[in-house]
């Protein structure tokens, strides 16, 4: 036995006095009266209908790769030979440890001219200081005074000259202060430390090895620091124009259940001229590590839209008679009422007309409501 349903009359009266309204309710589905407990044992769930905005999107390919800005390289810049390895493949480094140690006569000829001028800059600062004295008691002449303070000067920027020298070689401030204090046979010796914190992914040279030659590996190590991740997306010209700098992304990694939100951070001004699409860089929190480079995913890329004054829940929503139709609460139960929808996303879908934002509708369950207007209408139309 079901619920009572009722349908509109249309009499030759109301259809005389007002044409429309009489086909309006010859339309209309049906009303099914439900008290609040019928509604309750049911499992039909009511909410309000409101405004909104559709969180439509689209999908595009891509894979994950490292941060860019995560990637350090352990380089020499001179002709060497590898003297010491301290870490290995998978190895993890902080940033400015020690992690190799190479023997280079460019490196000691750089050493030695510093500590050269180092000691020539002493000397001639400390005859400037004297002169300056003497000048003042005019024991000495101006002209000798000048001569003393431009080799004073001469000497100071070779010194300066010297300390860049080291610096663009890869030693620290540490390192040159603390030169004057080596014995002698460390002065080919330089230890390489690590650019950043992170992991060991790659080792290009062997103990022993000669590096730095025109030609041959300038590099020791390669390592990545996987905190971040990059995802780089491939986007067609026809969606590309939707996309912005900043909005979130949902990555999903293809093959497994793995889900994580990511930020957009360069969308590429240019196609590809190959593929004809173009680059999407967003950037993913990885502080577990669980993302792993050259991982292919799907990313979900939100669209911007205009607001909708009425959007539902496509729950709410049934075909009857092959029109869509919501169930509207009211004192006796639920009015069937036909309306004409719009633009919709996976869950919602807009209402352009016959539902007001603020009305109370039914959600969950509709399908028993729409079953028991069909059934009614059926057991109506053989009476």
């Amino acid at each position: 036995m079901g619920w009572p349903v009722k349908f509109p009359a249309t009499t030759q009266e109301t259809a005389t006095a007002s044409p429309e309204k009489a086909e309006a309710k010859h339309e209309a589905p049906g009303h099914v009266e439900l008290s609040e407990d019928q509604i309750r044992e049911a499992g039909i769930t009511l909410t309000r209908a409101g405004g909104g905005m559709l969180k439509r999107h689209f999908l595009a390919p891509g894979s994950l790769i490292p941060d860019a800005d995560h990637i350090g390289r352990v380089s020499v810049r001179v002709l060497a030979t590898v003297t010491e390895l301290r870490k290995r493949l998978g190895d993890v480094v902080e940033r400015g440890e020690i992690v190799a140690a190479i023997e280079s006569r460019e490196v000691a000829d750089a050493k030695s001219e510093y500590l050269a001028a180092r000691l020539t800059n002493d000397l001639q600062q400390t005859l400037y200081a004297r002169q300056k004295t003497l000048v003042e008691t005019r024991i000495v002449s101006e002209n000798e005074f000048l001569r003393t303070r431009l080799t004073a000067n001469d000497a100071q920027i070779k010194l300066d000259g010297a300390r860049q020298k080291l610096f663009a070689l890869g030693l620290s401030e540490s390192e040159i202060a603390d030169l004057p204090n080596q014995p002698p046979e460390s002065l080919r010796t330089q230890f390489l430390r690590a650019p950043i914190s992170g992991r060991v992914s790659e080792r290009r040279v062997d103990l022993g090895g000669l590096i730095g030659r025109e030609g041959q590996e300038s590099e020791l190590y390669v390592i990545v620091n996987l905190d971040d991740i990059w995802v780089d997306l491939a986007v067609s010209p026809e969606d590309i124009n939707a996309v912005r700098e900043g909005v979130s992304v949902k990555i999903r990694a293809i093959g497994t259940e793995d889900e994580a939100s990511a930020g957009v951070i360069f969308v590429s001004p240019l196609l590809d001229r190959e593929t004809r699409n173009a680059r999407v860089i967003a950037t993913l929190p990885n502080r577990d590590h669980r993302w792993k480079p050259g991982t292919f995913v799907t990313a979900e890329v939100p669209l911007s839209g205009a607001p909708s004054t009425v959007i539902v829940s496509k729950k709410a929503l049934q075909t009857i008679k092959g029109t869509p139709t919501v169930f509207v609460r009211d004192a006796d139960g639920f009015e069937a009422r036909s309306v004409r929808t719009g633009r919709e996303d996976d869950d919602d879908i807009e209402i352009i007309s016959g539902l007001a934002a603020g009305e109370t509708i039914a959600v969950q369950n509709t399908f028993t409501l729409k079953a028991e207007v069909e059934k009614d209408e059926a057991e109506h139309g053989h009476d």
